[in-house]
């Protein structure tokens, strides 16, 4: 009886969690302003400031209205560039144009200082070529296993790993090591084991953070190939990597002790 009654106690407090986690921790956004030291980082591009935007999950009304929250908590932070690592649907349905338009409408203002590449998501009932068009209307780059010179920066922006559609080689290979910095952006974060040498900076999401964490950081569940490197800078990676907590949610849309995160990242040369 007693055994019965702890696991009508833990159910209920998990539930609570959960609930708390989705009407008010999932909501909380947040940005997040870091300073990012790379090696042999050019003195012209000395203070560039990137807006990380990852993992919308866009799927319904409340999605829409975090992620206009979102954009414009970025363009509030007055970045050079806007770079958004994938995930941007949740999965596709006949609304999910209309919500891609109205949540990424107004980077317009960036004035084509945006870039995107696809997350495991754009596959789901669908695929990237659906975004392709509508992000042309938006002047924002999506990149799918491509290289894109721009700002002084060569942007290698690689496909989806969890989606089979990665080649992170021919994407590095389309770069030369001896002109701009080149900076990669891949969904999958783990994946920076795959990265052939030459970038100064990966940029990912993919793994929430975990989205479901313990006050100590420890969280039950990570994704798939988002396990490794789940939040934050890690200089020691075998390229330098960022990975954003991003702002929606996957599986139970809730978050505790992991708020949906925008990131303003100030690149720096490592003194």
């Amino acid at each position: 009886m007693r055994f019965s009654h702890f696991l009508f106690g833990l159910t209920t407090a998990s539930a609570a969690l959960l609930t708390y986690g989705a009407l008010y921790e999932s909501n909380k956004l947040v940005l997040d302003r870091r300073k990012i030291k790379l090696k042999n980082w050019p003195k012209r591009l000395e203070g560039l400031q990137i807006a990380v935007l990852a993992d919308f999950h866009l799927r319904d009304s409340y999605s829409v209205e975090l992620g206009k929250r979102a954009v414009q908590m970025a363009l509030e932070a007055e970045p050079d560039m806007i770079v958004i690592p994938g995930d941007i649907v949740g999965y596709w349905k006949p609304e999910s144009e209309a919500m891609i338009a109205e949540v990424f409408e107004p980077l317009l203002l960036m004035d084509g200082n945006v870039v995107a590449v696809p997350g495991n998501h754009e596959y789901w009932s669908g695929s990237p070529s659906l975004l392709a068009s509508i992000f042309d209307s938006l002047n924002i780059k999506l990149l799918r296993n491509e290289l894109w010179r721009h700002k002084g920066i060569q942007w290698a922006g690689v496909d989806s790993a969890n989606a089979h559609q990665a080649d992170p080689f021919k994407t590095m290979s389309l770069a030369d090591i001896d002109e701009d910095p080149i900076i990669a952006v891949w969904h999958e974060p783990d994946l920076v084991e795959w990265l052939p040498e030459g970038a100064s900076l990966q940029i990912s999401g993919h793994s929430h953070g975990g989205q479901f964490r313990l006050p100590s950081g420890w969280a039950p569940k990570y994704t798939v190939n988002g396990r490794k490197y789940p939040d934050g800078f890690y200089p020691e990676a075998p390229t330098p990597l960022f990975v954003s907590r991003g702002i929606g949610t996957t599986g139970p849309p809730s978050r505790l002790f992991c708020p949906p995160t925008v990131s303003l990242l100030e690149l720096c040369s490592e003194k």
